[in-house]
């Protein structure tokens, strides 16, 4: 069968006789969905005219009526939208800067009285504080002294008074200067609970919407309550209470119309109008505030007149000062401790010895220090800081030197030296080459231009040899010195080269003297702290501020080189007692420093000027071995302070004689034989080639002639050449 369609080409088969539809009519052209071309631009048009009348059923508007909203309504809707926004915008940041519990808080800090360890009051910081006042319970008439000077309108207006801002802009404009101000109660509030004293037009609109805030929250007794709670009286006195008690010696509720008058002029100027120190300015406000109450129908005249000047209880004398050395280092803590919120005044015990620490202000005054400055630090092996003086007087210079001043601690540095020598094996007896070298360009040298070959690391720390601490820092490496020093509590800048181990980085004497308590106690790092140790610790305190148990070992190695050292260049500073000590001395006695224990106490004493000026002949085994030996000797009732003559090195052919005195005790008979004995030693002494001296206690110190004369103590370049030599002198 045929298809019914030809190949390659479509054909509807209709069927027989069927008659094929006639063609389909031609499609549209599509020029007629074209938009016609615009017309050419009326050239020869007139501009439009609008110094002539409008025609006839024109609105005047012309083609301005395009610029007129059609729909105003839904420009009024947006406008109310974004009102809405700003204004919640504006209460998130209210809520946010300016808390409603904020102006229930004290302006400023409570008073706090600090105690010594007795409980005796050696120090009284902060403001007075009364309790809070409720303005509802107040008599009337005091209520009303206050808003007859600073607010007639308080019940009436909303937080601020155009009409009280009007009044004082008049007064201000015909007085030439500032005379009135225009804030009320409720801004005042903003001001003092929230915002700083700043005279900005910023400041002044934050005070505003914070006076809206307030007045949207709280009720007008709730201001002026807490208003009169907070505000300034002068004499460091804030609030109302403490204010009537202070000058009147009674409460709020109890005061006279005359009281309360006095009282509500001080806020204008407290400090200069506090009574107990200008009577007259106070009575004379205290008429314009009485004047005022008149004014404003509080008061009649006949009521005003009988109002008489106010008498005020006279200033009480500040027996306990306002600071101390120790007060300014243990206020922050005590404050901690106290708390934020708290009004009353509180008591704080710490744990400062009043004997020591009137036994270290003595050896200052009396140690003829010139211009030079000094500080003291005593603390118990545990940490309690017992005596601390910062400076000659605190009065003239409250700059605490003990605490606050970072200074090169010389030879005292090189216990973290020798720290990391014992921690990496070596002890007492262990050998350094105390013969000249250089490290990478810098040569240290001992200031008397002696070297002793191999020498003990017992004898190297007694002599405080600083070649040896040089060469012992390269071996034992600078990062482990380090460690060290950060291990015992060190928390100053340390450099990372190798002379820290004579002392050129600097530390203050408090963390230097707790570092030194760490090998006493034989557990390190040792906190000073000067308010007793609480007893319930965080979780927090508990995991960071745990100790370390020193190697017995280790320890014991110290020990035996810090009492060779106080028997060597720290002479000065010994007690006939077990003691242990080091003296350092920066670069040209820019610095002297003395830190030793004893018993159970860590001293540390630093002479030096404030300018880091030389101090020449000031070295650590002179003035502060003396100090720290003199206030050791009172501390641990040592009547008779003077050392025991003894044996402390043989003479030999390689003694530092010069540094490390050799005294020895005479037999008692021959004592007392007198001068005869005494020279015929001498002369023996000296057919050995030794110069000998007998001290007052029988004990001889020896140096050999054929060295020559010993220096007093070994000094040294502490910083690489060039340009010359600069090396601080150790001790």
């Amino acid at each position: 069968m045929n298809p019914p369609y030809e190949p390659g080409r479509v054909r509807y088969n209709h069927g027989p006789g069927a008659t094929p539809a006639p063609p389909a009519a031609p499609l549209p052209s599509f020029d007629a969905w074209q938009s016609p071309p615009p017309p050419p631009p009326p050239y020869n048009v007139e501009p439009p005219r609008f110094d002539l009348p409008p025609p006839d059923g024109d609105d005047g508007l012309g083609g301005w009526r395009r610029f007129v909203p059609r729909r105003p309504g839904r420009w009024i809707v947006r406008g109310l939208a974004a009102l809405i926004v700003l204004l919640v915008i504006a209460v998130a940041w209210l809520a946010v800067t300016a808390p409603l519990s904020q102006s229930l808080k004290p302006p400023t800090p409570p008073s706090i009285v600090l105690t010594d360890s007795q409980g005796k009051p050696i120090a009284r910081r902060g403001a007075i504080i009364g309790a809070p006042v409720d303005a509802a319970k107040l008599p009337a008439h005091v209520r009303e002294a206050f808003m007859a000077i600073e607010d007639r309108r308080f019940y009436s207006h909303w937080g601020i008074d155009p009409r009280g801002i009007a009044r004082a802009a008049w007064a201000n404009v015909g007085s030439g200067g500032v005379r009135q101000g225009g804030s009320t109660i409720t801004q005042q509030l903003a001001k003092n609970a929230f915002l700083d004293s700043d005279r900005t037009a910023a400041r002044k609109i934050r005070e505003v919407f914070i006076a809206f805030w307030l007045e949207a929250w709280l009720t007008k007794d709730e201001i002026l309550s807490r208003y009169l709670s907070n505000v300034y009286f002068g004499d460091n006195v804030y609030g109302l209470t403490a204010a009537s008690k202070h000058y009147f010696g009674r409460t709020p509720d109890k005061m006279n119309v005359g009281q309360a008058a006095m009282l509500a002029g001080l806020v204008k100027a407290p400090s200069r109008l506090a009574p107990t120190a200008n009577l007259k300015g106070a009575r004379e406000r205290q008429a314009v505030v009485v004047g005022a109450m008149v004014n404003a129908g509080f008061l009649t005249k006949g009521e005003a007149a009988d109002v008489q000047p106010q008498r005020v209880l006279p200033a009480a004398a500040n027996a306990v000062p306002t600071g101390t050395y120790f007060a300014d280092w243990v206020l922050p803590e005590a404050r901690v401790q106290v708390g934020e919120d708290s009004r009353d005044e509180a008591t704080i015990r710490t744990t400062l010895d009043g004997k020591l620490q009137a036994t270290a202000e003595r050896i200052v005054r009396q140690a003829g220090l010139r211009k030079a400055q000094a500080a003291i630090v005593a603390m118990k092996t545990s940490g309690e800081v017992v005596a601390m003086v910062g400076g000659r007087d605190y009065k003239a210079s409250p700059f605490n030197r003990a605490t606050q001043a970072k200074r090169q601690p010389g030879s005292t540095f090189k216990l973290f030296v020798y720290l990391a020598a014992m921690r990496a094996g070596m002890n007492p007896a262990s050998t350094v080459d105390d013969s000249p070298v250089e490290i990478a360009g810098w040569k240290p040298k001992n200031d008397d231009g002696r070297y002793l070959g191999q020498i003990s690391l017992a004898r190297a720390f007694a002599r405080s040899s600083n070649v040896a601490a040089a060469r012992l820092t390269q071996e034992v490496g600078v990062r482990n010195v380090v460690r060290a020093a950060r291990d015992l509590g060190i928390s100053t800048p340390i450099a990372n080269e190798a002379t820290i181990g004579l002392g050129t980085s600097e530390v203050t004497l408090l963390e230097l003297t707790a570092a030194y308590a760490g090998i006493a106690n034989g557990r390190y790092p040792v906190q000073p702290r000067g308010l007793p140790e609480v007893k319930d610790k965080s979780w927090y305190q508990s995991l960071t501020g745990g100790q370390t148990r020193m190697p017995e070992a280790v320890r014991t190695n110290m020990l035996s080189l810090l009492n060779s050292s106080i028997r060597g260049t720290g002479r000065e500073a010994n007690l006939p007692m077990m003691a242990y000590g080091k003296t350092g001395t920066s670069q040209s006695g820019r610095d002297a420093w003395f830190i030793g224990f004893a018993g159970d106490l860590v001293v540390g004493v630093w002479v030096g000027n404030d300018d880091n000026s030389p101090n020449p002949g000031l070295h650590g085994g002179g003035i502060p071995a003396q100090m720290w030996r003199q206030f050791m000797a009172s501390a641990l009732n040592i009547r008779d302070p003077e050392p025991e003559p003894q044996l402390i090195e043989a003479p030999s052919d390689d003694q530092d004689a010069g540094n490390a005195s050799l005294e020895f005790g005479l037999p008692e008979e021959l004592i007392q034989q007198g001068g005869a004995a005494i020279d015929e030693v001498n002369e023996r002494l000296e057919r050995l080639g030794v110069d000998a001296r007998l001290n007052p206690d029988g004990s001889v110190d020896v140096r050999d002639r054929r060295r020559g004369p010993p220096p007093r103590d070994d000094r040294e370049d502490r910083r690489p050449p060039p340009p010359e030599d600069v090396g601080p002198d150790e001790f």
